[in-house]
């Protein structure tokens, strides 16, 4: 398999999860895009984006190809842990591999410096007082597995 100059050294994740479907445990390489991107919140608490050199849209997460252009995506870039909530739902009816008992809320944040959102949940907050537009910081897990639940949530600023 090729990994970037960066990532030589680096052993690839693999991510095991409950697929609902079968109810058997599953494995699956995340690929050197979700390895970097894993890595650096497991290992750094720090969040990146890729960044299209033709069209230079930031991807959170991030992504293989533009998907304005299809050019393939190598340049690394850190995002804030910082963004803006664009859309939101409350969480009511309990389901298989929910991150949380419900009720809880779950949104898209576009993190400043990227130009596309990342799905996450949304804590330390009433649901009375989420509205589009308020900001909201990544909280990391004390305890971190290379997957995205190392950002615990997102809270209000």
């Amino acid at each position: 398999m090729f990994y970037p100059k960066e990532l030589e050294e680096v052993e690839p994740i693999w991510e095991e999860q409950l697929a609902a479907v079968s109810g058997s445990d599953i494995a699956y390489e995340v690929g050197r895009i979700g390895t970097k991107f894993f890595a650096e919140l497991r290992d750094n608490k720090k969040i990146f984006g890729i960044r299209c050199p033709v069209c230079n849209l930031v991807y959170v997460p991030p992504r293989l190809s533009c998907k304005n252009c299809f050019t393939e995506l190598k340049e690394w870039v850190e995002v804030s842990d910082t963004g803006t909530l664009l859309t939101y739902t409350i969480v009511y009816v309990p389901g298989e591999n929910q991150p949380f008992e419900p009720p809880y809320a779950i949104g898209l944040i576009q993190l400043d410096g990227a130009d596309t959102a990342l799905m996450h949940v949304i804590g330390e907050t009433d649901f009375d007082k989420l509205s589009v537009g308020m900001r909201l910081r990544a909280v990391f897990s004390e305890e971190r597995d290379a997957n995205i639940r190392d950002i615990k949530y997102f809270k209000p600023l």
